[in-house]
């Protein structure tokens, strides 16, 4: 009992959404002493459902997305758990699957506002008795409510996006695990890998003469395009990717692993996907992007190293893409470092 109510103060202490998954897989893994658990999260692409790990058990600890980059973690066809598949569709919230070699997997998934986007999988050796089972719905229902809280606090309310607050968390913990502290020459080496190898991204997407949008046809108007615009950035990048509104019709994405050539046709296919859009009332709506690659360099540097990316590409044109990098080479940008922290352009 001790250890259980250890657990659950963990559970309930946390305002994060990893550190939520990180807790219920430890309080899971020790309590009922299963040989694997995993947290899963369910995604749409090209309309068919994925599944992908999001936190995990790893040589005893618990890992997450966040600090593990050796995996791929693109997902797989939900259809090839046929078993997970019938208990949604006949919306149970747990669901016992025997393996071959005798292993016990418990299915759980996570209803939120009649969704799933969440599922616990518990792999024992052992058979599941009635006690441990009604543990296992305790600790889910705790879980459940307290992701339903999070959700609140994390999102913003117009778009569902997740929030400018929850931005300046995940970059700085993307930061954290992903680059070390280094010298100026090592940034400069490692800015130079990313043109040729895998790295991380962070774009500031801005929506084009959105205050025009708003005089002409109305803020509800207006919201429509912010939502529809969200729709699409969702529906234009990865499950791994993290897609942030930070307010009026500002956007940021972290785009994860991959290399320049690959992020800006990502980017390209965003920009693209917007312009051919038809937003009722309104007609063609455009967007401009900047993009820098994420380094060493404290947050606010890469923050505004693609917010110069960004002006850079409004006052050139709009409805289009720019590297910071690329500019800075070209002799487009001009950057004269002052001190260790603070660019001045």
């Amino acid at each position: 009992m001790e250890a259980l109510l250890k657990h659950l103060v963990d559970i309930t202490c946390q305002r994060d959404h990893t550190l939520l998954d990180s807790s219920v897989v430890s309080a899971l893994h020790e309590l009922v002493g299963a040989s694997q658990v995993r947290v899963h999260e369910m995604f749409r692409f090209r309309d068919e459902l994925f599944m992908r790990p999001r936190v995990w058990i790893k040589d005893g600890s618990v890992v997450s997305t966040d600090e593990d980059f050796s995996v791929d973690h693109n997902g797989e066809p939900l259809n090839n758990y046929p078993e997970l598949v019938d208990s949604i569709k006949q919306r149970k919230s747990c669901i016992e699957e025997v393996s071959a070699a005798g292993d016990r997997t418990l299915w759980l998934p996570v209803w939120l506002n009649d969704k799933v986007s969440t599922c616990l999988e518990v792999t024992n050796p052992t058979p599941y008795d009635s006690g441990t089972l009604h543990m296992i719905e305790g600790i889910l229902s705790v879980y459940r409510n307290y992701q339903n809280i999070l959700d609140y606090s994390e999102r913003d309310s117009l778009t569902g996006l997740l929030n400018r607050k929850t931005f300046d968390e995940k970059f700085s913990r993307l930061l954290s695990t992903a680059t070390p502290e280094a010298s100026p020459q090592d940034q400069e080496e490692r800015r130079h890998k990313h043109t040729t190898g895998i790295g991380h991204w962070l774009a500031v997407v801005d929506i084009d003469h959105f205050k025009k949008v708003n005089d002409q046809f109305g803020h509800l108007y207006g919201d429509e395009v912010l939502i529809l615009v969200a729709n699409l950035l969702r529906s234009s990048f990865r499950a791994q990717d993290r897609v942030f509104r930070f307010g009026g019709e500002e956007f940021v994405v972290l785009l994860r692993s991959t290399t320049l050539a690959d992020a800006r046709k990502i980017f390209e296919r965003f920009r693209s996907n917007v312009e051919q859009h038809e937003f009722p009332q309104v007609g063609k709506v455009t967007v401009s992007l900047g993009f820098a690659s994420i380094s060493a360099e404290s947050p606010v540097v890469i923050l505004g190293h693609a917010d110069q990316a960004l002006y850079y590409a409004k006052a050139n044109g709009r409805n289009r893409v720019c590297y910071y990098d690329e500019l800075v080479q070209s002799g487009e940008l001009h950057s004269e470092v002052s001190n260790d922290t603070v660019e001045f352009f």
